[in-house]
């Protein structure tokens, strides 16, 4: 219990650090790692508010952290809210993780305890509003010069926030498609039909979808499955209820689940070959911290597609020597053991353990420029 009143402790210079200049320097990951740990305050205040004295011990140790005013135990469970709107309203985040936090708020990965759909649409809006205002407000030399470049900003502006609702929108479209297609495969396995008749459904259903958008669908899938009994929500799909017993019932029943999801995606080398390209590095890195087996396969294709490189002493640099065949570049395979590398401990030791290996096989050299695995290996 000390290990987590300390943890507490470090929620002021959270939300303060949110609302600080140092933002500026916040990566995706940064941002994911922040995120979670507001979803992480959110799961104590959850676990502990039917608990009279542990909720008095987190609230003395709140108030005990400040300078941050009026902190108390009820801030737990708004913490995403708080951090969010924190972070929307910050102007020095970077527009990448800006983004990428909007992504968040309406997908939380793994979790629904993000704002309801409705209070996602007020910080949309007042981001837009606080970056036309800020816009506004900044002083302008006169001249038909300086209006011309206020309008071109404003147009840009009003450019970048339109196709962030189209982001917004595509993936809460996405969501809805995934939470459709669990929805279904919950029904099949209570009418009590067998795995082998639940795959043959799964697999009709998405081959009647173009296979980008079917490969999409099953990460958005996957992503909200329940993982244990310490869930909170991951979706109403798959919601077993607020009990401990509905907790493990639910996720007894995403794990079923996500062993139909995965069959499907990892029996064809190409159709994986084809998921892991269409995703981004990061929600691959997401997606391998929580399915050991979509993990092993992930870092195998990873191999394959790094013995297809090699050094070009010419340009100094590992290129690929098929460019016909399905792979990567060296500068894209590096991003993805980086962002493998920043997921959990039990991840980053997998991941370094395998490229190990591979450098061992390769002739364990230790010279840049000999194998792509000492060089990822130095890199990473």
């Amino acid at each position: 219990m000390e290990a987590v009143l300390g943890q507490v402790e470090q929620l002021p210079a959270l939300l303060a650090v949110s609302r600080s200049a140092l933002v500026r320097d916040w990566d995706c990951l940064t941002l994911d790692r922040a995120l979670e740990w507001a979803r992480y305050f959110q799961h104590l205040h959850h676990r502990f508010r039917a608990r009279p004295q542990l909720r008095e011990a987190l609230g003395r140790r709140l108030r005990r952290s400040q300078p941050y005013p009026v902190l108390g135990f009820p801030t737990l469970g708004r913490c995403p809210q708080l951090l969010g709107l924190a972070l929307l309203e910050n102007r020095a985040l970077p527009p990448a993780a800006c983004r990428r936090l909007l992504r968040s708020l309406l997908q939380p990965p793994g979790s629904g305890s993000g704002p309801e759909p409705r209070g996602l649409e007020l910080l949309a809006r007042r981001k837009a509003a606080a970056r036309l205002l800020g816009l506004s407000r900044q002083p302008r030399p006169a001249g038909p010069d300086a209006r011309l470049q206020a309008e071109a900003e404003l147009r840009a502006e009003l450019q970048a926030e339109a196709e962030l609702r189209a982001e917004l929108r595509a993936e809460a479209e996405l969501r809805a498609e995934a939470e459709l297609l669990l929805r279904r495969l919950r029904e099949e396995r209570q009418e009590g039909g067998e795995a082998a008749g639940q795959r043959r459904w799964l697999g009709r259903v998405l081959e009647q979808l173009p296979q980008p958008r079917s490969l999409a669908v099953v990460a958005a899938a996957l992503a909200v499955l329940p993982q244990g009994p310490g869930t909170e929500r991951a979706g109403d799909t798959e919601r077993g209820g607020s009990s401990p017993d509905g907790h493990r019932a639910s996720a007894a029943g995403g794990g079923c689940t996500a062993g139909l999801l995965l069959s499907w995606l990892l029996d064809e080398r190409e159709r994986f070959s084809a998921f892991c390209l269409c995703l981004p590095a990061s929600r691959l890195a997401f997606l391998a911290g929580r399915y050991s087996q979509l993990s092993t396969s992930y870092l195998d294709l990873l191999s394959c597609w790094g013995s297809q490189l090699h050094y070009d002493p010419l340009q100094g640099r590992w290129v690929k020597s098929c460019l016909d065949k399905a792979g990567v570049s060296w500068e894209e395979l590096k991003e993805r053991f980086s962002c493998l590398c920043q997921g959990s401990a039990l991840l980053k030791e997998q991941t370094q353990a395998a490229l190990k290996l591979l450098r061992t096989r390769d002739g364990d050299f230790q010279v840049c420029g000999l194998s792509v695995w000492t060089d990822l290996l130095m890199e990473l």
